[in-house]
């Protein structure tokens, strides 16, 4: 743990190491306002873009930010409890910085970890240094084993519509809507494209206008508006990053990339630079999955993979050339490696995969929008999620084997693309609530608009009806569900959640035949 307890340090000298690397701080604290502080000869501008993101376990918490210094900084943070009409204790804890030079906008961008935190804690924190401080902020710790659910969300795009304004009004009513909702989630996960434009700090400011964003930690996702600068970077420090060559599209020096990974509770989350796939990148995140997994998998009971460009796409992106070789080059290396659920965004439409196995259904029996699902080896399901903010929405495609002969219609139901047990475009706003519990995943897509304001892509006739069924029937009340599924896993658990649900699981017995894995089904009812 790096921390610096303010009521032990002494000294009036303070010591700033170069951008780039940690800051270091050994001034004395001094008495101000709102609390306690770093000794400074001359206040800047408060902190401004602050945002709680994720850290490498559920011990921890990265806070990021935008400065218009380079002057040492830390997040100050105290239980809750323990703080007095505003006044952060003697004893608050102080986490040193690292502050780096903003690329683009100029200033400056912070990043400290709050290491060390304690389950079912009430936290408060800010950020400054001198008498120049933030608000006060609040977020709460949870048990650090056991059930959770997380939130997760697509696309928020602010600016797509042409109006920001209305895109951070959709934003910020879908996550006070989730919230409100669903108080206890515990981690908000990104599918990707904050922003229109890679940096445009307007846009920036509006997808970080909700004050939801410092009190839940949000799991960043780069997607194809994000990269094209170096603000996604600038905004969200992600914990064990690679930010090697071929996790960027192009020039790490100009644009933001990196695939890393985190460990909450029984999961284990990996996202990834989708961005980057010319030049054989399928094969380096393939070969950082498989690693990651090898060095971090034996403690999960879940791997869940998290990328922007969603591969078994239902609308405008169901054939671009990028997915089509992902179909390619993802499914089989995700099964093989023991991976339960894929999150994507980047279609702007809502879509829940079949079980699939090395790129095909796994049961060839299982029907669209079954409530209840069980794995079986090598299963994963794929979901896409659709506009959290309304700025934008793309309409479901027919199935088109003329433009890929591999992915045409289901069976079943000739409407869907192959892969999908079900695909949905309302035009209103949406999250996607997983819940984690011992036996099984639940996953479910949820309205958190109806066609009335704010709901950008409505509002300026971007799209030309709303609501279900092509805008044929009435819009759905704000928290009604749109699909829900039970996702018994292949393990002990799952058989006997599912067995006792009344689903019909098989189990598979593995045994090696000349040097080779054989796997016999066996039925359990």
């Amino acid at each position: 743990m790096k921390l610096i307890n303010w009521a032990h340090v002494a000294g009036g000298a303070r010591r700033r190491v170069a951008a780039g690397a940690a800051v270091a701080v050994i001034g004395a604290s001094t008495a101000f306002g709102g609390g306690l502080g770093v000794a400074h000869a001359a206040d800047a501008p408060a902190p401004t873009g602050i945002i709680l993101g994720v850290g490498a376990s559920e011990t921890q918490r990265v806070v990021s930010w935008y400065a218009g210094t380079d002057a040492a900084q830390v997040v100050q943070l105290a239980e809750t409890k323990d703080i007095v009409k505003g006044r952060f204790p003697a004893n608050a804890t102080s986490f040193p910085a690292t502050v780096t030079a903003n690329t683009v906008s100029g200033g400056f961008n912070g990043h400290a970890t709050l290491d060390g935190l304690r389950k079912n804690t009430s936290y408060s924190y800010h950020v400054g240094s001198g008498a120049t401080w933030s608000p006060t902020y609040g977020f709460k710790t949870h048990e650090f084993s056991g059930d959770y659910s997380f939130l997760f969300f697509g696309d928020p795009q602010i600016g797509s519509s042409g109006d920001v304004a209305k895109d951070g009004a959709g934003w910020a009513d879908t996550l006070n809507v989730a919230l409100t909702a669903n108080p206890s989630a515990e981690l908000l996960v990104s599918g990707g494209d904050q922003v229109e434009t890679a940096n445009n700090e307007p846009q920036w400011n509006a997808f970080l206008g909700s004050d939801k964003l410092r009190q839940y930690p949000w799991a960043a996702t780069i997607g194809n508006h994000d990269v094209g600068g170096k603000a996604y970077e600038q905004h969200f420090w992600t914990p064990n990053t690679d930010r090697s060559a071929p996790f960027y599209r192009g020039d790490a020096k100009s644009e933001s990339g990196g695939d890393y990974w985190y460990k909450y509770k029984d999961v284990l989350f990996i996202d990834l630079n989708s961005n980057a796939y010319a030049n054989n990148a399928d094969a380096a995140h393939i070969a950082y999955v498989t690693k990651v997994i090898q060095d971090q998998g034996a403690n999960a009971k879940y791997t869940v993979l998290v990328y922007h460009h969603s591969i078994y796409s239902p609308a405008d992106h169901a054939n671009d050339g990028d997915n089509q070789l992902r179909r390619q080059d993802f499914p089989t290396a995700f099964s093989n490696l023991g991976v339960d659920l894929v999150l994507q965004g980047h279609d702007h439409s809502y879509s829940r995969s079949y079980v699939i196995k090395n790129g095909k259904k796994a049961n060839p029996a299982e029907q669209p929008g079954a409530t209840k699902v069980e794995q079986g080896p090598g299963g994963v399901i794929y979901v896409t999620a659709n506009s959290a903010s309304g700025s934008k929405y793309y309409d479901l495609t027919a199935p088109d084997t003329s433009k890929d002969p591999n992915y045409g219609p289901d069976p079943l139901n000739p409407k869907n693309h192959w892969a999908n047990s079900v695909e949905n475009q309302e035009h209103v706003r949406t999250y996607v609530k997983v819940d984690v519990r011992d036996d099984k995943l639940t996953v479910e897509e949820i309205r958190s608009g109806t066609c009335a304001a704010p709901n950008a892509a409505v509002e300026l006739g971007r799209v030309p009806w709303c609501g279900p069924n092509s805008g044929a029937s009435p819009a759905q009340p704000v928290g009604s569900v749109i699909d829900r599924v039970r996702y018994y896993p292949y393990n002990d658990r799952g058989v006997r959640a599912a067995a006792a649900d009344g689903v019909n699981w098989t189990e598979s017995k593995t045994t090696k035949d000349n040097g080779q894995e054989k796997v016999t089904l066996t039925s359990v009812s």
